[in-house]
């Protein structure tokens, strides 16, 4: 199968029972992105696919042929993080780490379809995204002053 990962192209044969998760992981080196709960519980294994969140521990790899995906090694450019990422740092939103990639992607995915979501609307959408270490609200914060700092761009 064809398909680009982090703005490049990758050919990969791929078992019809494979994950996304473990092609990106074990075939591609790319282990940002986590895997926690193997069930889509959790939210760690989120990344985009041609700009919509999925979770790579539940998505065959051989269904993504000739798609677009980014992963959390993606959002840097030129050595530089996304603004999201330095926003998590800044309100230290980031705890054992284990869930960050998972909700950076999930606000990347929101600020890309929504730049000005209201606290209400930022909270309904990670919903889906747990997180063990902390109470929610340094990430809801962060995720706040990266729309208010101009969304996810990079």
């Amino acid at each position: 199968m064809k398909f680009t990962v982090n703005r490049e192209p990758f050919e990969v044969a791929v078992e019809p029972q494979r994950t996304l998760l473990d092609v990106l992981r074990n075939d591609l080196g790319l282990i940002g992105t986590k895997y926690a709960c193997g069930t889509g519980e959790c939210g760690a294994c989120t990344v985009l696919v041609d700009g919509r969140p999925i979770l790579a521990c539940l998505t065959l790899a051989i269904t993504l042929d000739e798609k677009n995906i980014l992963t959390i090694e993606g959002l840097t450019k030129e050595g530089a993080l996304n603004p999201i990422q330095e926003s998590f740092i800044e309100h230290g939103a980031i705890q054992c780490g284990f869930c960050t990639p998972g909700f950076i992607m999930i606000a990347k995915a929101l600020l890309d379809e929504n730049p000005h979501p209201s606290e209400r609307e930022i909270r309904d959408y990670v919903r889906g995204n747990l997180c063990r270490c902390t109470g929610y609200a340094k990430i809801i914060e962060a995720i706040h002053s990266a729309a208010k700092k101009g969304k996810g761009e990079n």
